[in-house]
């Protein structure tokens, strides 16, 4: 072997040895399709991972998302991503689950509940919400994107969606859908702004457990039992 051949033996192995040592010795693509939309300020990487994943489907989600989601930054965060990623992916086993600006769905949740679409309207207000690791209660953040999905949601009503009636049981920590029926509560017994107002202090970090009685004037324990006695609620689904 000549010294020439040599020395090119020599880079590529060191090449490939330093890529194997970052993790980066093969590169593959593991989707079926991906798909960049830019529509206004808004941009949706669309990627599928399942081949037999419905496009009619997959249109009624981009649909959803142009028409929620610059509703959602509009009203609560203005500063929100322009970026967001959709993810089809049947190696997830949950319904959908949002962090950094990427929302991952279950593709056989979506394939036996055709009409749940507005799982997309539930999920991207997690990523306008962007609360970061402030130490915000779990029911507080999910009840405020239930109460999202109920204000701004497309097809609750055929997704036979709703916000649960009071029962023996629930609590404002149920979180999900009954915490959003007490927020709606909250909003049509002269709050009107609590949800806009608990939103933005979640993602200030100066929510606080008393910050209920300066909102309101009340603690959030005196306002569920004025709920429990109550609990009429006009709703209107969408």
């Amino acid at each position: 072997m000549n010294k020439k051949l040599g020395y090119l033996l020599f880079l590529s192995i060191g090449c490939s040895t330093a890529l194997k040592s970052r993790g980066q010795e093969s590169v593959t693509h593991d989707f079926v399709t991906r798909d960049s939309l830019t529509r206004g300020d808004n941009t949706l990487i669309f990627i599928i991972k399942d081949s037999s994943f419905s496009p009619e489907t997959k249109q009624r989600m981009i649909d959803a998302f142009y028409t929620v989601y610059p509703a959602e930054v509009k009203r609560f965060n203005p500063g929100a991503s322009k970026k967001v990623v959709f993810v089809i992916d049947p190696s997830y086993s949950g319904v959908a689950a949002t962090g950094g600006g990427v929302v991952r769905y279950n593709p056989k949740w979506l394939k036996d509940h055709p009409e749940d679409i507005d799982v997309v309207t539930h999920e991207v207000m997690h990523i306008v919400q962007s609360y970061g690791r402030a130490n915000n209660p779990g029911w507080l953040t999910e009840g405020i994107a239930d109460y999202v999905r109920y204000t701004f949601g497309v097809n609750n009503v055929k997704g036979k969606w709703t916000m649960p009636e009071l029962k023996e049981g629930h609590s404002y920590t149920s979180s999900y859908r009954i915490t959003a029926r007490f927020f709606v509560w909250i909003e049509q017994n002269g709050h009107p702004t609590i949800v806009d107002e608990l939103d933005k202090a979640c993602r200030t970090h100066t929510y606080t457990p008393e910050l209920w009685k300066t909102l309101t004037g009340k603690t959030l324990d005196e306002l569920w039992a004025d709920y429990v006695k109550d609990p009429q609620v006009k709703v209107a689904y969408r």
